[in-house]
């Protein structure tokens, strides 16, 4: 149960820290962030895993691994609008009538 919510608090301040570091609004508000930060981890922990760097991380060097990796999501979620909120497939510039 604790380690549940310290995952928790590390995706949450990786998540607002990868806010705060990519330009534009994290969709979701602060549950967004939440999950962008839990998956940076799951991203940043794989990659240190394929690495084979794990093992030899202290908590610190965890949340600086789920904020690179929150980062990374971040920045494919602008590039591709995903959760931009426009469900229509549209850019915006068409007429509706």
């Amino acid at each position: 149960m604790g380690d549940i919510i310290i995952w928790l608090v590390v995706g949450l301040i990786a998540g607002a820290v990868a806010s705060a570091i990519v330009p534009g609004r994290t969709p979701g508000g602060i549950v967004g962030a939440l999950i962008v930060g839990l998956v940076g981890g799951l991203l940043g922990g794989w990659i240190l895993n394929v690495l084979d760097v794990k093992d030899s991380l202290t908590w610190i060097g965890s949340l600086f691994v789920a904020i690179v990796g929150a980062v990374i999501i971040l920045m494919i979620m602008r590039k591709t609008g995903v959760g931009d909120g426009d469900r229509s497939g549209s850019s915006g510039n068409v007429r509706r009538i």
